[in-house]
Parts: C-alpha cells; sequence; structure tokens
C-alpha cells in the first residue's frame, strides 16, 4: 500500500477507533516512541473530529500535518457510518476540520497486519506449537466490541501488503450438538448468525444467554465484562461455558482463516476480550479447536497461534502506515 512520509518537525497524529473506545498518540519521523497515548469513550463524542480535536486540546494543542487512523470499520468511499456505535463522518470533513494537510484512514485490523512483521519477544504469547514459515502469509483476528479480521502477504517485490476484511462477518460454524443448539436459539432474533455474534464482546453476551436458555435457568442482564469475571471466578456454571465456547469457536474461526489463507507464517490473535483472560485462555480449548480439521491436523498443528500482548498494536501500525517506524519502549 502507499504510505505517506512524516517530517521531523512535527509530530503526526495517530488514533485507533473502536466501538467502544477511541485511543490517541503522537509520533514524531525521528525514531522515537510512540508518545501521549490516551484512550477516550467513543459515547462521548459525535464524531472523529470531535474526538481528536478534544485529544489534541488534551496534550496541549501542538501542530499536527498529518494523521492516521485505524478504525473498526470498512473504509468505502469518503464517508463512513460505524458498524458498532453511532459515528458517522465524512473524511474530507474531518480532515477539514482538524486543519491537517492529509488524512489516512485504515480499517483497524489492517493496521493491526501492518505492525505484525514489528511485533516480537515479549510482544507475542504462542500458544500451542508449530513454527512459522518465512515469507509466508500471517493471519489476523481478535474479539473485541466485534470481531476484527485481517491478513498480511508478501507482494512480488518482497513488501509485506495488508489485506483489510470483515471476515468476522463469515458465518458462524457449529462444531458440535450444542453449538448447533446455541446457533438454532440465536437464529431466532438473527437471520444470518455470523461468527462475530459469539466471539466478541456481544458475543459472549450471546452465549450467556443461549446457555442459560438451553440450561433451563434465567439468564441475568450481564455485560461481557461480568461473564468473564464470574467465569474466570468460577461462580456461575452458564458463564464458565461460554467463556469455554467462545474460546473454542475463536479457535474454529482462527483455523478457517488459516486454511482458506494458507496462514502458514502464523496467526496471531488481539482484541480486548483476550487480553482480559490473562493465563486462561492458554489453557482454555482454543488450540485444540483450531487443529482440529479432520484430515488437515497435522498441517494445522504446523502453523503457530500467537497472542499480541504488545500495548496498543494498531497504533504502531499507523506509524508503520506513515513510513515511521517508532522505537519501542
Amino acid at each position: 500500500m502507499n504510505t505517506l512520509h512524516t517530517p521531523n518537525t512535527t509530530p503526526s497524529l495517530l488514533g485507533d477507533i473502536g466501538g467502544t473506545n477511541a485511543r490517541f498518540a503522537l509520533v514524531h519521523g525521528d525514531g522515537t516512541p510512540i508518545t501521549q497515548e490516551i484512550t477516550l469513550p467513543t459515547g462521548q463524542f459525535a464524531d472523529l473530529a470531535a474526538a481528536a480535536a478534544a485529544y489534541l486540546q488534551q496534550v496541549g494543542q501542538p501542530r499536527v500535518q498529518q494523521a492516521c487512523i485505524a478504525i473498526a470499520n470498512p473504509i468505502d468511499g469518503d464517508v463512513l457510518k460505524m458498524t458498532n456505535n453511532h459515528w458517522q463522518f465524512s473524511i474530507e470533513a474531518t480532515r477539514q476540520a482538524l486543519g491537517l494537510d492529509s488524512l489516512l484512514m485504515l480499517n483497524d485490523w489492517e493496521a493491526m497486519a501492518m505492525a505484525a512483521p514489528a511485533l516480537q519477544g515479549n510482544d507475542l504469547q504462542q500458544i500451542g506449537s508449530g513454527q512459522p514459515v518465512p515469507d509466508a502469509p500471517k493471519g489476523l483476528i481478535g474479539p473485541g466490541t466485534g470481531l476484527g479480521v485481517s491478513s498480511l502477504v508478501r507482494s512480488r517485490r518482497g513488501d509485506w501488503v495488508p489485506i483489510a476484511g470483515e471476515g468476522g462477518h463469515v458465518s458462524m460454524s457449529p462444531t458440535c450438538e450444542r453449538e448447533a443448539d446455541i446457533l438454532r436459539i440465536l437464529w431466532r432474533t438473527h437471520p444470518h448468525v455470523s461468527v462475530e455474534r459469539v466471539v466478541s464482546g456481544m458475543g459472549l453476551e450471546n452465549l450467556y444467554r443461549a446457555i442459560c436458555e438451553l440450561n433451563g435457568t434465567e439468564a441475568e442482564a450481564l455485560v461481557a465484562a461480568q461473564v468473564t469475571e464470574r467465569a474466570l471466578a468460577a461462580q456461575d456454571v452458564a458463564c464458565e461455558e461460554a467463556l469455554a465456547c467462545m474460546c473454542r469457536l475463536l479457535g474454529n474461526a482462527a483455523a478457517n482463516l488459516a486454511v482458506t489463507l494458507g496462514a502458514r507464517g502464523g496467526i496471531y490473535i488481539g482484541g480486548g476480550v483476550i487480553g482480559r483472560l490473562g493465563d486462561y485462555f492458554e489453557q482454555s480449548g482454543f488450540r485444540a479447536a483450531f487443529e482440529a480439521k479432520g484430515r488437515f491436523e497435522n498441517y494445522m498443528k504446523r502453523i503457530p497461534t500467537y497472542v499480541i500482548r504488545a500495548e496498543q498494536p494498531a497504533l504502531i501500525g499507523c506509524a508503520m502506515a506513515l513510513g515511521v517506524q517508532p522505537a519501542r519502549r
């Protein structure tokens, strides 16, 4: 993809916009680390311009000429209407409102893909076996407010090329009777049950309610964080099953991405939901579900899976899209 180049004299604005939070930071073109990271709730602002202006005010109104913003949405034309919150805005109008010379918008998981080659050491936690094949495609997937999916492939010139997609909206594919029963319940309210409906924050809530119905118990009005908290504390059997089921379904979705893409360079798992699970995720059924591909089991065992532990990887990807390789702290 084409990149913009940052002058050393002024910082560039970086952003990572999700359905719940808007994360902003600044980066210079001199190889220094990303700085001034602040997270703002999207619900408190009308649109991107309002949130970015509030951020710049908080950090002292630095002179900013260009920005790269990753957003949890397809980039299709000038007007963006977000899937998982109320924001709707024009990219060009936003550029003008902020007084920028240039504004580059990326899908958030496109930015994650751009960051992948720079991640190493403690940035990654490997789950299970496998070794990456050099220069082979890489897949990225992760549950947050929604489910992000992207990939990274080598061009014939040797450059890494990020591919943005909307793989979170492929159909949920159950692998056992219990998952099929959950799917039948979700079909009552969703004619198309995407994998995002079961592998995400809202997906965890959907799973909890469906499991309560299957168990013949009354579901409480729990949000995803409460389901996770009760599951990790072993305080509620429906919450425990919901979290375990989500990890298995994520493994299946990651495996489908891997075989479709031929991602022998590895699968990278991000998203806010997994980041809250700590050691639980490594012990979950994720990897077993990932490898459960019948005749392709041995193929899957050779593909490594990594949890991204780096802080704000989408911001790293945005910096790299601007032609800047920020130093790591």
